[in-house]
């Protein structure tokens, strides 16, 4: 799993890396710890606050002529590693149940098992073809929901969680896991003291795409029955917060 972490990625604030972890897990004691930790969080439905601290790092984007203004800068949130290498365990078993019950909408192609970019290209190819088939030319127009990840309200993506038909046990993990989060914004050599985050799914976890696709899942099913509705033929491709409307 943790395999192909890139081991010069920047640390939390446990100042532990991927390649410390990749190290660690080899010792079947440790590695039969670590899930069981993954196992102990789920059934007391909490998430530790050791693993809710987070620094979000911001950096200036290259080549801007001028810096004055906040979309000149993008940043990263840095997690403790042992918390990412938990949520990834997580995740696998999030996904795994989502698409089982049929919650992820089918157009719904980034960060998911067994899609990937070549399934996009194939799929918009198909869908072009069988337009060429009945002689007809295809429109796309292409979306961006602007600040997507950062905005994510916690409240609303919890009832989320309830109407995937999850266990009651892991809709409370996720009531406690998405609570009580802080961060320290570090800029340059400014380190900011520590500010509460009620909002955002965190782009450092292993559990952004999974929660954010949910997340976006609903209005893609309510956007499909309304297309159907009106008689409207559009085709949808997502990639959590951008996407393609083809007709």
């Amino acid at each position: 799993m943790i395999s192909k972490c890139v081991d010069s990625f920047s640390p939390g604030p446990d100042r532990l890396t991927w390649r410390h972890w990749k190290i660690i897990v080899k010792n079947d004691a440790c590695l039969f710890n670590i899930i069981n930790i993954t196992d102990v969080c789920i059934n007391l439905r909490h998430w530790p606050r050791y693993f809710k601290v987070s620094t979000t790092v911001v950096i200036p984007k290259p080549n801007k002529s001028s810096y004055d203004n906040l979309k000149a800068f993008c940043s990263i949130v840095l997690l403790n590693t042992l918390g990412k290498l938990i949520e990834k365990v997580i995740a696998e078993r999030l996904q795994f149940t989502v698409v089982s019950n049929n919650f992820i909408h089918l157009s719904q192609l980034r960060g998911l098992k067994f899609k990937s970019t070549a399934d996009t290209g194939i799929t918009l190819t198909y869908i072009v073809r069988s337009g060429w088939a009945k002689g007809k030319a295809t429109s796309s127009l292409a979306f961006d929901i602007f600040q997507f990840f950062p905005s994510l309200n916690h409240c609303f993506l919890v009832l989320i969680l309830e109407k995937a038909s999850l266990d009651p046990k892991i809709v409370s993990f996720f009531s406690n896991y998405l609570t009580q989060r802080s961060t320290k914004y570090l800029w340059n050599n400014f380190l900011s003291p520590p500010f509460e985050v009620n909002v955002r799914v965190e782009q450092g976890s292993a559990l952004f795409l999974i929660l954010s696709s949910l997340y976006f899942s609903l209005l893609l099913f309510i956007l499909e029955n309304r297309f159907k509705n009106l008689n409207i033929l559009i085709s949808i491709l997502s990639f959590v917060d951008n996407g393609l409307f083809i007709v």
